[in-house]
């Protein structure tokens, strides 16, 4: 333990010295301990695993952020039954006055708007008239606006990651904890048909015991990180380009794999290992776009074009995750589920394979035969309003009506806090490691030993 704290000091001390700002990493230095341990609750402070809060027969919404995610959010929701948008919230005035047309041009009382500040958006979480914040702002505002939301009574639901930081991981939990609030982490992908689909056949025992995974988040972004209309404030994605490295952004990934997997519910992630390529990608693109010359090529970034972190679960289960947004590449997340039976892999294509012919993909007829017989009940009631409704396919439209039917009935939220605690942890603990000459780093608990005793995730009735 001595080592490893001489290290992450070392590391701190060099980091700041070069002008890099680490989200937590002063605070490793300082105490490794909160990293590789679990600190205790509050008084009064209780689990909100399986949290069941009041029915609500109308969500009252108020959006943060009205950027691009923000702005779909807005006309997503309005196709929801029982959800008001009482306000919206966003710094710049056009965005703010078009989030309010959209409402209005749906037949619906025009939303309060807030924007005057950059703290504005706390006004609006303290209305009266207001249950759940949804928040799709700047990653570095995401842990903000989900704690203060949370002890203004509201649920919070916050744009991926959930948080940068495994202090800020922290921060959700115990908030959560403390005022037994809903907080989910918007992760779409959870939703995708595919993915559901999937997680179907686990449960029902088709791929056997699943013993690894392999997820991704591979999507050439380069250009949306030099966009300087998107990237209003201070071209954001930009700037953690150039002081970070790891894996910025896990969750598209690994969040359905760790459903399919039960982490936090029977299983959790123990430690990882990260690892990343040098940088290459991005000071050709500037170089190419902006010239030789010019600052942006003439910048430095950390972040390593290809991130590949292995995490290895309590129970000996192993998940590859990769992040890469800068390689001239086709989009991926993989999501590849190897089991004792057989295997199921998205992309390039969409496979499976299974006993009694494992060496085979199924041919188009059978593989078409398995995923109607195991399309998920969600998809069943409201995938061909989805895809109608739009949002990447339909599944941000599934993502969005489900968290509404769970507030509308009361019921537990298929993400929780500590999905988004965990999957978001990622964020920091692989640049931990890939700095540390991929040592491997200890991934909190943040259930605080309540994923023991949880059942996986099911498959909800239809």
């Amino acid at each position: 333990m001595s080592n490893r704290r001489n290290f992450i000091k070392k590391t701190a001390a060099g980091i700041a010295a070069m002008g890099i700002a680490l989200p937590g990493l002063g605070a490793i230095g300082k105490e490794i301990e909160s990293h590789l341990t679990t600190p205790l609750p509050l008084p009064g402070q209780k689990s909100v695993m399986g949290l069941a809060c009041e029915p609500l027969g109308t969500v009252r919404i108020g959006l943060i952020g009205l950027g691009m995610r923000g702005m779909g959010a807005v006309s997503r929701l309005l196709n929801v039954e029982g959800v008001e948008i009482t306000a919206v919230c966003d710094i710049l005035p056009k965005r703010v006055k078009k989030a309010q047309q959209i409402v209005i041009d749906k037949g619906r009382p025009e939303p309060a708007a807030y924007g005057e500040s950059d703290e504005h958006w706390m006004k609006m979480c303290e209305r009266d008239d207001v249950d759940l914040v949804y928040a799709c702002t700047p990653w570095r505002y995401h842990t903000p606006n989900a704690v203060y939301a949370m002890k203004q009574g509201k649920h919070a639901a916050v744009e991926v990651p959930a948080a940068m930081s495994i202090d800020e991981c922290w921060q959700l939990v115990d908030t959560a904890e403390q005022t037994q609030r809903h907080c989910m982490m918007l992760e779409n992908c959870c939703y995708d048909f595919f993915e559901l689909a999937t997680l179907n056949m686990a449960r029902n025992g088709v791929f056997g015991e699943i013993n690894h995974a392999e997820c991704a988040y591979i999507h050439d972004l380069r250009w949306l990180k030099f966009d300087k209309e998107t990237g209003y404030q201070g071209m954001w994605r930009l700037k953690w380009n150039e002081s970070h490295t790891g894996n910025l952004y896990p969750t598209h990934g690994l969040g359905p794999v760790a459903q399919i997997m039960g982490i936090n519910r029977g299983d959790k992630f123990e430690y990882l290992t990260s690892m990343s390529t040098n940088q290459l990608g991005m000071s050709l693109y500037a170089e190419n776009k902006f010239g030789k010359d010019s600052p942006e090529a003439m910048q430095k970034y950390e972040l390593g074009d290809m991130n590949t972190t292995l995490i290895k679960t309590s129970n000996g289960k192993t998940i590859m995750v990769q992040h890469d947004t800068t390689s001239p590449r086709p989009y991926s997340r993989i999501h590849l589920l190897s089991g004792t039976k057989g295997i199921a892999q998205k992309w390039p294509a969409r496979k499976i394979a299974l006993e009694p012919d494992p060496h085979s993909w199924l041919d188009p007829e059978k593989y078409d035969q398995l995923i109607k017989e195991y399309e998920h009940p969600l998809a069943k009631k409201v995938g061909e309003k989805a895809r109608e409704v739009g949002g990447h396919g339909g599944m941000d439209f599934i993502m969005d009506w489900r968290l509404i039917q769970c507030i509308h009935e009361g019921l537990p939220l298929d993400q929780n806090v500590y999905d988004a605690a965990a999957w978001s942890s990622i964020v920091e603990l692989s640049e931990i490691s890939e700095r540390d000459k991929s040592n491997s780093v200890k991934v909190p608990d943040f259930t605080r030993g309540v994923w023991k005793d949880t059942e996986p995730l099911g498959i909800i009735s239809d």
